[in-house]
């Protein structure tokens, strides 16, 4: 559980590691921050779009197997990032890895599921997200401090110890054995068209904010993304056995449905990670380092509160552990919108982070325990990928809309107000669908051998 703890911590450390940085990079480089924003978007498009292929591949070819090809080129692509010369340089070898990470996080989670007898599945889950919490919330203060008191380069040579650490620790203590299967055939139609359509998808949201929904290329880049969706779904029909997704994993009412909440619920995790820096640095005049440390009754809740969530799902049942985790998603970012003031104290928001905090903890340790486990353990890798693709198409899609109601707000103040407001609406949503789909059959995939 230690060898799958420091695979995940070295992921969901650099997530947030290199957000607080970007000024510092965008000095460095003399560039423009649309371009060095992309130091952060290409990671996050290629780790979203090739994660699905990263758990199918993880389950076809083994977990152990993945993870060590992931960790290689993530080792190696933080290394050539540490020393990039330009900001083309650093932006490609974020974008490798990337492909890292997507082999990487759905081996870790088949690997971590395996590991435990099923009726402990629900530590499992939060344990990964436990350890993805403190990756998250360390990452600002790391970076802050690194960027700050070092280098905005000391962040990504850290990245070399840690995954080496990983490598070693999974060689020597986890010995899970290949699938025994002699259909290992690759469906790469189908892994074209989705990531294709995904690449379209996130590449246009990411340009609204410069271009506006109404511009004729977010408009032909949007019919373009659903066109390569649709032919992604056609040719999952045709592939069978052998399919990207098969279809035992699509027509599955359970996970599908909370992909779903997932993707309503991820716009506020998003959200405050990029809104509450931008608060406190232009309200409230805290440096890089200081707005890190702001993000921690958030970020430091949301880790303890997903290590709870494990022996409180196995104790009292997922369905009450995710709804009341969805319900503080919700209610969060309505406190938030309520206390962001004119004066930037930190105090206004605290509530709002800590209610935040416990509501992502509890909520997506659950929700992925609930996916996972509604699939056959065969496609566990699988399930975690797809988990993890809706939670960040539904962050971008989300801060994508966030930020045009934002941005069209008067000033920094009514923009959080607002833009906290559709985050609580949007959450409220996912809630919604777990209450009347979800709820109703975390029985059918109970963790408890009784059951």
């Amino acid at each position: 559980m230690g060898a799958m703890a420091l695979g995940v911590f070295v992921i969901a450390n650099d997530i947030t590691a290199m957000n607080v940085a970007l000024p510092a990079i965008e000095k460095d480089f003399d560039t423009s921050v649309t371009t060095v924003q992309w130091v952060v978007n290409a990671y996050a498009l290629v780790f979203g779009v090739l994660i699905v292929t990263g758990g199918r591949l993880a389950d076809l070819f083994g977990r152990r197997e993945a993870f060590f090809v992931g960790a290689s080129v993530f080792l190696v692509a933080s290394l050539a990032a540490a020393v990039a010369q330009t900001e083309a340089w650093l932006i490609a070898t974020r974008a490798v890895m990337g492909i890292g990470g997507a082999l990487m996080w759905p081996a870790v989670l088949g690997m971590t599921f395996a590991l435990l007898p099923e009726e402990k599945a629900g530590l499992a889950g939060g344990l990964i997200l436990g350890v993805a919490g403190v990756g998250n919330a360390l990452g600002p203060m790391i970076g802050g401090a690194l960027t700050e008191f070092v280098s905005w380069r000391a962040i990504l040579f850290l990245n070399v110890p840690i995954a080496l650490i990983a490598i070693a620790a999974v060689y020597f203590l986890i010995h899970q054995p290949r699938p025994e299967t002699d259909d290992r055939r690759i469906d790469y139609a189908g892994i074209a068209t989705v990531s294709l359509g995904l690449v379209t998808l996130m590449v246009a949201l990411d340009q609204v904010v410069d271009l506006g929904w109404g511009d004729p290329r977010i408009i032909g880049s949007m019919v373009v993304a659903l066109a390569f969706l649709f032919a992604f779904f056609r040719v999952e029909r045709r592939a069978g056995a052998h399919a990207l997704v098969p279809g035992d994993v699509m027509s599955n009412t359970a996970f599908t449905a909370i992909c779903l909440a997932i993707l309503f619920v991820s716009a506020t995790f998003f959200s405050a990670l990029f809104y509450i820096p931008q608060y406190l640095q232009r309200a409230a005049d805290f440096s890089a380092f200081e707005s890190g440390l702001g993000l921690l009754p958030f970020m430091g809740v949301f880790a303890l509160t997903s290590f709870v969530a494990g022996p409180l799902y196995n104790r009292v049942g997922g369905r009450s552990i995710v709804t009341l985790g969805a319900a503080c998603i919700a209610a969060g970012p309505l406190l938030l919108s309520f206390g962001v003031k004119g004066s930037g104290a930190i105090a206004g928001i605290v509530p709002g982070l800590i209610v935040l905090g416990i509501g992502v903890g509890l909520f997506y340790s659950s929700a992925t325990t609930i996916g996972v486990t509604a699939v056959d353990e065969s496609r566990s890798s699988l399930a975690g990928g797809i988990i993890y693709m809706f939670q960040v198409a539904g962050g971008s899609v989300g801060l994508a809309l966030t930020t045009t109601l934002f941005a069209s707000a008067d000033g920094l103040i009514g923009g959080l107000h607002v833009a906290f407001r559709f985050n609580a609406a949007a959450a409220l949503v996912g809630f919604l669908i777990v209450c009347f789909v979800v709820g109703p059959r975390v029985r059918a995939v109970s963790t408890d051998p009784s059951g």
